[in-house]
């Protein structure tokens, strides 16, 4: 079978969780700018539950099935985008530094009140620009190549990785649990009627 005509299931995993972490990134855009109108202040537990979500499903779930499977293996058949990977793994790293110092700026805003939400959006604003650029070379500068340099055979033991991913995640509950805290999170944003359904 030529590679081209072969669609990998890896592919679409991908997407699906760029679709629910952009889902995510936006309630919080959505929330911080709410509060930036002069509008009531949302349940923080919200914002708590987003910042978790940020913090956990991409480090623990999503970069690395990127890194270990997807970047490495492209590695192997191209030299082409060594330097964007490189970036891009990297960037995985510096995203749970970004999330670290939401989550103090959060607890600033908690208990110092309006003085420190300033800090706390610009923090939001910023952290958005930085996901949704990553996602965006991800999907427009990756994917294309490893659609052109990866063969069927190579583009199987990917999507096999990423299913056995799946299959621990079901085996231990971990994917009922991001499921419930994306569910939890959709329903209490704004935009909720154009929501992705959970993965």
């Amino acid at each position: 079978m030529c590679a081209r005509n072969f669609h990998p299931i890896s592919v679409d995993i991908i997407q699906q969780e760029h679709q629910h972490l952009s889902a995510v990134i936006q309630t919080m855009l959505d929330f911080v700018r709410s509060i930036d109108k002069g509008e009531a202040p949302p349940d923080l537990k919200v914002f708590r539950a987003i910042l978790f979500y940020i913090s956990e499903y991409p480090e623990k779930v999503h970069h690395p099935k990127e890194d270990k499977f997807l970047f490495s293996k492209i590695k192997e058949r191209t030299h082409q985008l060594d330097n964007v990977l490189d970036a891009l793994i990297e960037q995985h790293g510096k995203g749970e530094c970004l999330v670290r110092n939401l989550h103090n700026a959060l607890l600033k805003f908690e208990f110092c009140g309006a003085p420190a939400f300033p800090h706390f959006r610009d923090l939001a604003e910023q952290y958005a620009l930085f996901y949704y650029a990553h996602m965006h070379a991800e999907e427009n500068d990756v994917l294309p190549v490893a659609k052109l340099v990866l063969n069927v055979t190579d583009w199987q033991e990917v999507d096999e990785a990423f299913m056995e991913n799946r299959h621990q995640l079901d085996d231990t509950g971990e994917r009922y649990r991001y499921e419930q805290l994306f569910s939890y999170i959709i329903s209490n944003s704004a935009t909720a009627a154009g929501a992705p359904d959970p993965l």
